[in-house]
């Protein structure tokens, strides 16, 4: 049986009527012209395939869409290949397996993501048990505890070195990395966290929920004067998701001797990949400024440190997993696409229909 590939605009008839003996996955079938469109994916029914030697069958529970699935979907070096199924961190149950790592019904952290089923090996491409730590929600692992939280702890705790009593900046701060970067700089001791966001409902949720001591809309005026004015004595570290204008308005706000852990640029990713440098650039030599990027991947060594570190703030209700969870597999690639328009709040995540 050949796959059946469904124009995403009509899937959900088709897959509500879908029985467990069949797979489901996005493919992308087009490269985007700049920001994506739905006709540019596809879902794509097949059987769901059997474990081979060393692998294991995982049945998706929670998928992950993320900003950098965008730069993947160009093409080119480590680029997504059109006509198959997209990658994407996911958890899911083994519901059958040959592997000897890994038991039926384990859970199971994963990169095959974007598909109900996924063949899996233990250690391969990121694969790992859960810890299952008790009253933590299923939607950590995917968030505070994933990929997201790692970033945030690696851009805080080894990029940028945050020390107590120091003063932050996080731009897209209601995002997943903006909200977990929050989070944790206040149980480092960060002494004032401002952020900056695409709505007001977002900046009251970062200042009313969140417990950020400022924040302001990005779209109300230029980034460098209110934040200028969020931080009038200025800032020692910036954890950066947008680039462009945010980037300059940092650089210009940070105090001698500043850290910048740049994480991402959204602002660029469905345009220009190559934006002419923030106008105040040198004032990185003149102010002894330090600018790193984080990748997660060079990281995965924390992932048990950071679940030390977080796990009792979860079990205690003094942070939250800041998820916006959408539910139904149909509803993938809606969930990408409101994600890269700002739609979310928090970590973005498709609860797969069991």
């Amino acid at each position: 049986m050949s796959p059946t590939p469904c124009p995403a605009p009509g899937f959900l008839p088709s897959v509500r009527a879908m029985t467990t003996n069949t797979a489901r996955a996005v493919h992308q079938i087009a490269r985007p012209d700049g920001f994506p469109a739905a006709s540019d994916f596809a879902y794509v029914a097949s059987p769901v395939p059997e474990p081979r030697p060393g692998t294991a069958l995982v049945e998706n529970l929670l998928l992950s869409v993320d900003p950098y699935h965008r730069g993947l979907m160009d093409g080119g070096e480590g680029g997504f290949e059109l006509n198959t199924p997209l990658e994407g961190r996911s958890v899911g149950r083994v519901i059958a397996s040959r592997d000897p790592g890994l038991r039926e019904g384990d859970l199971v952290f994963h990169r095959e993501g974007w598909r109900t089923h996924a063949l899996v090996t233990l250690g391969v491409d990121g694969a790992r048990t859960l810890r299952g730590h008790a009253g933590v929600p299923l939607e950590a692992y995917l968030s505070i505890l994933g990929g997201t939280g790692l970033t945030a702890y690696a851009a805080l705790t080894r990029t940028a070195a945050l020390r107590e009593g120091e003063d932050l900046f996080v731009s897209a701060a209601a995002g997943g990395v903006g909200t977990a970067t929050g989070h944790i700089a206040r149980l480092l001791g960060a002494r004032r966290i401002i952020g900056s966001a695409g709505s007001a409902a977002k900046v009251r949720h970062l200042t009313d929920a969140l417990g950020f001591d400022a924040a302001f809309d990005y779209h109300d005026g230029p980034v460098g004067e209110q934040l200028a004015k969020a931080a009038p004595d200025g800032i020692d570290v910036y954890v950066d998701n947008v680039g462009g204008e945010h980037l300059e308005g940092a650089i210009g706000a940070l105090r001698e001797f500043g850290r910048i852990a740049w994480v991402g640029a959204v602002s660029t990713y469905n345009g220009d990949r190559s934006p002419a440098a923030p106008r105040n650039l040198f004032e990185v030599v003149h102010k002894s400024l330090r600018l790193e990027g984080v990748l997660v991947r060079h990281h995965t060594n924390l992932q048990e440190e950071l679940e030390d570190f977080l796990v009792p703030h979860l079990r205690t209700g003094r942070i939250g997993t800041d998820t916006t969870v959408v539910q139904g597999f149909e509803h993938t690639v809606d969930a990408f696409l409101g994600m890269l328009r700002g739609e979310n709040t928090g970590k973005m995540l498709v609860r797969i229909d069991s």
